[in-house]
């Protein structure tokens, strides 16, 4: 089987290519336009492999994006705008990216026959949820411009399955972690700068909760819904890991040699939802269960972290929001 990954030289995408090429013999292309957040030394033990196609381009181009899928069964759709600080700063790309671009990869595997699209989703579309999880059925009520525009998203790619019969899944998951990440989002900045000797910003009162889904356990969900998930439907994955910031900062400096000194409060995010979770019963009717638990994928993370600076260090340099 043939599958074209759409953002696979980002965090999840390049890490989904690996659990793909560790897991089957199907083939991958990657489309990826390189953005800050996507670059080539994520594919570097990749790249080589006689099994994995590179082509550098925007979903917004339909043409190009029609050319390069043709041929291929399967779309896994990564490629997004993703970081909520950025999209508070300006959510013209966010909007840009994620909803025109989306609907320009259901139009194109429309037209070239796809067998089967999975778009990735997140949790943060549900909005805050104070008790219990959230259902695949619930009502979305995202609060900033990237989790609307991924709701969006959403919405785009499951209206291509109601109107042309287009074989769309869509899934939601919770806060990803792991090799790769770009140090932007709270884990890795966190560990790169304790690492460094560095203190880390901590929104708010530090006890906005999230649940933590180490990336080889959720790519291994997407596997099963690339093979058994149902057009149409809605899959959420979740990590049952739902812990306070704070928490997390705790076991952070923990596995780094560093103390409370390393921790510095700072004013909380705009329109920063509180706590989120989903419920997982659909995903695991399908077969899948988390492998590792908070604690070993987090030391795991920082392991990998503190191996491979020569990943991590150059991309420190590129601009940011400033908090993760």
């Amino acid at each position: 089987m043939r599958q074209l990954v759409t953002g696979g030289a980002g965090f999840i995408g390049s890490n989904y290519v690996r659990h793909v090429l560790a897991t089957s013999d199907d083939d991958v292309t990657i489309y990826d336009a390189l953005t800050y957040a996507g670059n080539l030394s994520t594919l570097h033990d990749v790249g080589e492999d006689p099994r994995v196609r590179f082509v550098k381009g925007d979903i917004c181009d339909l043409g190009t994006l029609q050319e390069v899928m043709a041929g291929h069964q399967v779309v896994v759709h990564f490629a997004a705008e993703t970081h909520v600080d950025r999209s508070i700063g300006g959510s013209h790309d966010f909007v840009q990216t994620n909803c025109v671009g989306t609907n320009y990869v259901m139009e194109a595997a429309r037209r070239v026959g796809v067998e089967k699209v999975v778009h990735i989703g997140t949790d943060e579309v549900y909005g805050s949820v104070a008790h219990g999880s959230s259902k695949e059925t619930d009502r979305l009520d995202p609060r900033s411009p990237y989790s609307a525009s991924k709701a969006g998203s959403d919405l785009i790619a499951l209206s291509h399955h109601a109107t042309h019969g287009l074989p769309v899944v869509v899934t939601r998951c919770t806060n990803n972690f792991g090799p790769y990440q770009f140090p932007e989002k709270v884990i890795p900045l966190f560990t790169t700068n304790l690492l460094d000797g560095g203190t880390v910003p901590l929104y708010g009162d530090g006890l906005n909760e999230r649940d933590w889904l180490y990336v080889d356990d959720h790519c291994a969900a997407l596997s099963l819904v690339v093979e058994r998930g149902v057009a149409g439907e809605v899959y959420n994955v979740g990590a049952g890991n739902e812990t306070p910031n704070r928490v997390l900062t705790d076991k952070l400096l923990a596995l780094t040699g560093r103390d409370e000194s390393a921790v510095r409060y700072v004013v909380d995010r705009k329109g920063h939802d509180r706590r989120y979770s989903v419920g997982i019963t659909k995903v695991t009717a399908l077969g899948w269960r988390r492998r590792r638990t908070l604690d070993e994928a987090l030391a795991e993370t920082v392991r990998w972290y503190r191996d491979n600076r020569w990943w991590w260090e150059p991309l420190k340099v590129i601009p940011g929001p400033g908090v993760g």
